[in-house]
């Protein structure tokens, strides 16, 4: 096993009498990147500003990187960086400037600041932008800004909540290829993201979270296995078809879920569950075969309700 650099016991988050987190216990080992996933309102945002000592733990245990939040929060913040999921870049300041002011903020001397910042504008492919003001960037190089920034102190532990929000797909394959170098590196990385690729990318371990409690726990590998049989089959209907077909699936699948617009059979055997089909005469007008997902776990999890 290797060693824990933040170990959570019954840990609990109130707001008066609503319950945030309620009383979960996780354990964050030492070189991995370890994600929280979870509809809004799951309790995400209120365990990750424990971890970061920004809100005070109403009841449990929480230990993180050997100190105690509520009696050591300064140590905990001198070995961490954190990425906030907005970016917060001083627009009037050049890319190396953002870096230098974030260098101060940790009593850094100026020359460990230029050897960092060398270091990390090479890390963030930003060396021939060191001097360009910050506000015309494109998305994705604020956001690896915003990295470079959180990773100027060198810290044991980065936290990155939903680092990829709004970037398009490039900037986003861009951004894991760093975050994974990172981990390369020896960081240890806990990851807030609503992107199921994003987890099965960058998380060697994950926890689901649902209604502030952790409905499951391991690797995307392992909970795809436990909670999703191997295949989906996504069937749509022509208009009206759809009630009368649904009528004749019982037992075609291990489990099957109707929707709006189509419905999905979860089985092991893709090929015998549309033999299954065509023998009850049911014919859809589209039929999508595909692997199951980490996706399809969350759902399962936590349902498909909407929740602002």
């Amino acid at each position: 096993m290797r060693e824990s650099i933040v170990q959570a016991r019954g840990l609990t988050k109130k707001f008066g009498e609503f319950v945030a987190v309620d009383s979960i216990d996780f354990d964050i080992a030492k070189g991995e990147a370890f994600g929280f996933l979870g509809p809004n309102g799951a309790g995400k945002t209120s365990t990750m500003k424990m971890i970061t000592t920004v809100s005070p733990i109403t009841e449990g245990k929480l230990i993180v990187l050997g100190f105690d939040p509520t009696t050591q929060g300064r140590s905990i913040r001198e070995r961490i960086g954190v990425v906030p999921q907005e970016d917060n870049l001083d627009l009037e300041l050049t890319v190396a400037e953002n870096l230098y002011v974030y260098g101060r903020y940790h009593d850094m001397s100026r020359a460990d600041i230029r050897r960092r910042t060398v270091e990390l504008l090479e890390f963030a492919q930003l060396t021939d932008r060191a001097k360009s003001p910050v506000e015309p960037l494109s998305g994705g190089m604020k956001r690896r800004l915003t990295i470079a920034r959180a990773l100027i102190n060198d810290p044991e532990l980065v936290i990155l909540d939903e680092p990829t929000t709004g970037l398009d797909p490039q900037a986003r394959h861009a951004l894991w290829d760093r975050l994974y170098r990172l981990k390369q590196q020896g960081a240890t990385l806990i990851i807030t993201t609503h992107y199921m690729d994003e987890a099965e990318q960058l998380c060697d371990r994950l926890v689901v979270m649902d209604k502030g409690v952790i409905a499951a726990e391991g690797s995307p590998r392992e909970l795809i296995k436990e909670y999703a049989p191997r295949e989906v089959v996504e069937l749509r209907f022509e208009d009206g078809q759809q009630d009368q077909a649904v009528m004749k699936l019982d037992g075609v699948a291990h489990r099957s879920e109707v929707l709006a617009d189509r419905v999905l059979l979860y089985t092991d055997d893709a090929e015998a569950t549309q033999h299954e089909m065509s023998e009850r005469g049911i014919h859809p007008e589209q039929v999508l075969v595909r692997r199951s997902t980490l996706e399809d776990v969350f759902l399962k999890l936590t349902g498909r309700r909407l929740i602002d």
